[in-house]
């Protein structure tokens, strides 16, 4: 095993007492639990009922023909004047459209809660009996007051919540003037009196964008909405749902005076708020086949960001992920600093495929989120609520292009391992105390024979990262919109000739780290050697996307699928005692 070449001894030491060692592990950890399971899916994609150039049917075709367990019709709030076949709305007799009266190019639209709860939804119904043996949400591509968009899915008998949710809250659903209080499903989420619009509705004549709204105002509403899921959730008005920001850094950086995409203490605000409903984002964006793997925005100006990460946003994507993810020590990094349970997720965001046009790969094709659900009734029948909840535990992990299709990453002490997401607590080693408490750390991955290129995906190495917890920052405070973790580094990585295989064909890896403080721990792979001419840097850290295909004059597919990587979701290790370490939460 090798140490990163830049590690200098004494940042390792400030940083942990490290040990390490490999060995050939045995292949019963690798086997799932009796009621667990590994399973891939998407939960940002688009058809012909908002923005996408594919019908319903044909979307949901290819999220089963690319090997997805499940996924969510997760689409654009607003209107539109087209169902999921490309139909006009207007041009089907049987159909009525409820709402205020909304015209676009002589068709009128239908408000998405409307498609959302009587069209969407019946859909959906009758492709989970076309693929009995798949899991499909219902959901809807939030348009976030003052922000960029945001994935959001809801777990219930129907898709009254979720449509009641766009109603009340999307940015482009202006659709106050309607009286639908008679709708006794639409009742069960809020009061519906007509009285100037809905008075406990924020989309009204006197919120966000319909009366130029200050931006942090607009920020408001957004935060007032997870809060409003959160509160459904808790009541049991439903029985799962999320929300997780999409496309995170394609709008820039967000100002008071003109909006924009998310900061670090807006994360803080929804995660606040709302901590069973808001805890992630999709640290790699879809449209993967664009020039810039999923950013193309205006060159960076954004002070106080090196002229190093300027591709296009502020940053871009680096190895398709973006620069709040694929900085180490960046954003993603703070908020894991604090011990926030924050995960990172990835997703096609598929509208229409890049050989026919369009900037995407097919879900499935190219970027999978990997979840462990926990059949906890032992029916062998994974549920959406399940799923849900593997989501929100942090078990999880994406994948670019099957580089790998089974990772398992664990920490253990004391007779006690948890795996990604999990909380590990050492016993009897005060904060401080001697030189640390041992830790394996085991990482054990398998890649497939070949993936949906042809290719025979190979990881080249591994990152170790890890960086300190100090506690969740109070609003307020000057570091609540600090957007670093200095102490996060790689402090490891592994390549080929550290690797053993064990008999079940598992890559495995194990090392023994000292830990004398809070600790979490990340992995990236990836299958580019350092150094690698407009790839890599000499330390093996992806560079911006917009270098390969500027310098070596290929297209966005073709740089995806030789530019693998994926990245699991953190460990948390405590040195303190659960009740000191709660003292020093929010």
């Amino acid at each position: 095993m090798k140490l990163k070449r830049n590690l200098k001894l004494y940042a390792l030491t400030a940083l942990l007492t490290l040990s390490l060692g490999l060995a050939c592990f045995g292949p019963a950890f690798a086997k799932e639990a009796p009621n667990g399971k590994w399973i891939a899916g998407d939960f940002h994609q688009h058809t012909f009922y908002t923005d996408g150039g594919t019908t319903f049917d044909f979307a949901m075709g290819k999220n089963n023909e690319f090997g997805l367990d499940w996924w969510s019709n997760s689409e654009h709030g607003g209107k539109r004047p087209q169902d999921g076949n490309n139909v006009k709305w207007d041009s089907r007799p049987e159909v009525t459209i409820l709402g205020a009266t909304s015209v676009s190019s002589g068709h009128r639209e239908m408000w998405r809660w409307q498609s959302l709860r009587d069209y969407a939804y019946p859909d959906i119904l009758r492709i989970r009996d076309l693929y009995p043996t798949k899991r499909i949400f219902s959901g809807v591509e939030w348009n976030v007051p003052g922000h960029e968009h945001c994935s959001v899915s809801v777990v219930g008998k129907d898709a009254t919540a979720v449509s009641a949710f766009e109603y009340k809250f999307d940015t482009t659903g202006y659709d106050f003037l309607t009286d639908i209080s008679n709708n006794p499903l639409m009742a069960k989420y809020g009061s519906l009196t007509k009285q100037n619009g809905f008075k406990d509705f924020l989309q009204g004549p006197t919120s966000v964008t319909a009366t130029g709204k200050p931006y942090p105002e607009r920020h408001t509403d957004a935060v007032a909405a997870c809060a409003w899921m959160q509160q459904q959730y808790t009541a049991k008005n439903l029985d799962n749902a999320w929300i997780i920001f999409a496309h995170i850094e394609r709008a820039g950086v967000w100002s008071s005076s003109s909006g924009g995409g998310y900061n670090i203490e807006h994360f803080r605000d929804f995660n606040n708020a709302a901590p069973d409903i808001c805890f992630g984002f999709e640290g790699a964006p879809g449209h993967q086949v664009n020039h810039w793997r999923g950013f193309g925005n205006t060159v960076n100006t954004t002070p106080g960001i090196a002229d190093e990460t300027r591709s296009k946003d502020f940053g871009g994507t680096y190895g398709g992920v973006g620069y709040y993810s694929a900085k180490v020590g960046g954003l993603w990094d703070a908020l894991l600093g604090e011990g926030r349970r924050w995960f990172n997720f990835a997703n096609s965001d598929y509208h229409l495929h890049w050989t026919a046009g369009g900037d995407d790969f097919f879900p499935g094709e190219y970027q999978k989120t990997y979840v462990y659900a926990v059949n906890r009734h032992h029916d062998r029948k994974i549920s959406l609520n399940e799923i849900a909840d593997g989501l929100r535990s942090g078990n999880s992990y994406f994948v670019h292009g099957d580089l790998i299709n089974g990772l398992e990453f664990s920490a253990k002490a004391d007779d006690e391992t948890v795996p990604m997401g999990g909380e590990l607590e050492l016993k009897g080693h005060g904060k401080g105390h001697g030189k640390g408490h041992p830790v394996q750390i085991t990482i054990k991955f398998k890649s497939p024979a070949s993936n949906h290129h042809d290719d025979v995906p190979v990881v080249d190495h591994i990152d170790l990262i890890a960086g300190e917890i100090t506690g969740k920052i109070a609003p307020g405070s000057p570091d609540y919109t600090k957007a670093t973790n200095d102490s996060t580094k790689v402090i490891a990585t592994f390549s080929q000739p550290d690797f053993t295989v064990d008999r079940e064909g598992w890559t495995v890896i194990r090392t023994m780290v000292k830990v004398d403080k809070d600790m979490y721990f990340r992995l990236r792979g990836t299958n580019l050697a350092p150094n690698t001419p407009d790839e890599t840097d000499a330390d093996g850290n992806p560079l911006p996307d917009y270098l390969v295909t500027a310098n070596q004059s290929i297209d966005g597919a073709a740089e995806a699928w030789k530019d693998l990587w994926f990245y699991s979701n953190p460990i948390f290790v405590y040195v303190d005692k659960k009740n000191d370490r709660d003292k020093k939460a929010l």
